[in-house]
């Protein structure tokens, strides 16, 4: 019997499919659960409003759903090594659990509270939840090595066998919680409630109005919804319905945020999905991973960070190209401020600013621009305007994006063959111009046959709906036309001057890459 246990929670902010947490109340005689503000879990050394007050929702979720059963959920700030030996000391812990974070940023975290519970003699028990697989596994059944293609790692996976199915969730009958006395609290910088964005020093300043409410509740009721769109889609003979269907007016379909801080499982999600399509064809078998291709696609990026910690930067990186970028802070700050006088774009950097969130085909259109597409600026700076202002941002996977869609981590893809017209794209994902009447209010009155190229309205119908390009609407910063073809030819020329191959995560065929893109076949021709 453990005397005191202890779970930690950092990603894996819920209590359904939590093996560590069943770990951690299991023959203890009492149980603790922990969140602790070290300025970097979570993703909060980097974070704008809408993501820290995503994370503070999901915590006070979390701390209702703790007392709903006797308990609650005890807040620190500090660093996790020094509350741990303390909490060891004062209140007898001998046993701490967590769910994994495979991501190599989290190493050192980690490595010293696994050398803290072996100095002390407690168990430190590591589970596997964030992930399908165990990115690890995956690494080694392939030599050592990271699968370098997507097509590989589906390979690889296949010898791990299919994804676990979600565990049980927790018994707390004969669980008995632990209580923090007022003097250990004040020892231990115990927060006296889930700290709001304000008080960990975030305000608003962008007017945000964040789309997507934190928490295992709201999580859940969200997944009902998009099973039910999941359904129609297979009623109506298709699969993937946000790609297919891009539906950039409506609320968000994707359960990217809840499955970034872990409010929803990812094998709960996985095998939802499988078991709809079960049900509805009477136990046929789905096609391979094809119906869950955005979970794998995640599943990728975390197995190749997983031993780099530089995957997120261009320099000493191994799979990542070396590219000679401009470095325009003037145009950066166009781009990020939504500027730029290309209206899409510019809908799609205002909504990310004001909500948290963009859909998936806005991402890849306004990170096209950034880097390859047009403006020529690193992937880098791109990532880190997403890391403060995504919901759903997240180390591995955002990072391998932005590699893969400004051709950093594939060089036989340098001719740029895929570079997004952000005129065309925008004018055939949302056609109507109410995305950008929305999010650009100065284009509101623009007719439709002018609102994707303002700059062509005639000066007697821009004076008319008052917005005059130049002095109520930016011109643009660059001509795509002109700055796309340049682009293609550096691209070119950098591919020429390569002297080596590069171990890069590259894709496997030409599908494959508008598959990642995840462009709607009716969009495929408005690339450049």
């Amino acid at each position: 019997m453990i005397k005191a246990s202890v779970h930690w929670f950092r990603h894996g902010l819920r209590l359904h499919d939590n093996p560590a947490l069943l770990e951690s109340i299991k023959d203890t005689e009492k149980f603790y659960a922990v969140f602790i503000h070290d300025g970097h879990t979570a993703g909060t050394n980097i974070t704008g409003y809408n993501r820290l007050n995503f994370l503070t929702e999901t915590l006070n979720s979390l701390d209702e759903q703790l007392r709903e059963v006797g308990s609650q959920l005890f807040v620190f700030k500090g660093n996790p090594t020094e509350i741990f030996r303390i909490l060891h000391k004062e209140a007898g812990i001998t046993r701490i659990t967590c769910e994994q974070d495979c991501e190599a940023i989290w190493n050192k975290r980690d490595g010293d509270v696994r050398n803290l519970c072996q100095e002390l003699g407690m168990d430190f028990v590591e589970r596997i939840s964030h992930t399908l697989w165990d990115p690890f596994k995956i690494i080694e059944n392939n030599g050592g090595q990271p699968p370098l293609t997507y097509e590989m790692f589906l390979q690889v996976a296949q010898t791990l066998g299919l994804p676990p199915r979600p565990c049980p969730d927790p018994d707390w009958s004969n669980v008995l919680f632990g209580e923090i006395s007022d003097e250990l609290a004040a020892k231990l910088k115990l927060c006296p409630h889930v700290p709001k964005p304000e008080e960990l020093g975030c305000t608003k300043k962008n007017g945000e109005c964040p789309v997507y409410v934190g928490g295992e509740h709201p999580a859940l009721l969200h997944l009902a919804d998009r099973l039910r769109v999941e359904e129609e889609a297979f009623q109506d003979g298709y699969i993937l319905p946000n790609q297919v269907n891009p539906d950039l007016l409506g609320p968000p379909m994707s359960m990217s945020a809840a499955l970034r801080f872990g409010c929803l499982s990812v094998r709960k999600f996985y095998w939802d999905i499988q078991d709809v399509y079960v049900k509805m064809y009477e136990g046929e078998s789905p096609p391979s991973h094809s119906l869950t291709a955005q979970l794998i696609w995640r599943e990728y990026f975390y197995c190749m960070s997983a031993n780099n910690p530089k995957f997120d930067q261009m320099k000493e990186n191994p799979i990542c190209i070396d590219i000679p970028w401009y470095d325009s802070k003037e145009k950066l700050s166009a781009w990020e401020e939504g500027r730029t006088g290309y209206p899409f774009i510019d809908a799609c950097m205002r909504q990310l600013h004001k909500e948290g969130w963009i859909h998936h085909v806005c991402r890849t259109a306004v990170a096209c621009f950034l880097t390859r597409g047009d403006l020529w600026i690193s992937w880098e700076a791109g990532l880190k305007v997403f890391y403060k202002y995504l919901i759903d941002a997240d180390w591995s996977v955002s990072a391998g994006n932005w590699m893969w869609v400004s051709s950093s981590a594939f060089e036989r893809q340098l001719d740029c063959s895929t570079c997004i017209c952000p005129v065309n794209y925008g004018r055939r994902v949302e056609p109507t111009g109410d995305y950008i009447r929305r999010y650009v209010p100065e284009l509101a009155s623009m007719p439709q046959e002018y609102i994707f190229e303002p700059w062509k309205a005639p000066r007697k119908l821009q004076k008319k709906v008052k917005c005059i390009i130049g002095r109520d609407y930016p011109e643009r910063i660059v001509i795509h036309e002109e700055v796309s073809r340049i682009n293609r030819k550096m691209m070119k020329e950098i591919s020429l001057k390569l002297k080596r191959e590069m171990p890069h995560c590259c894709p496997s065929n030409p599908d494959e890459i508008k598959k990642f893109l995840r462009l709607p076949t009716t969009c495929y021709h408005n690339v450049c």
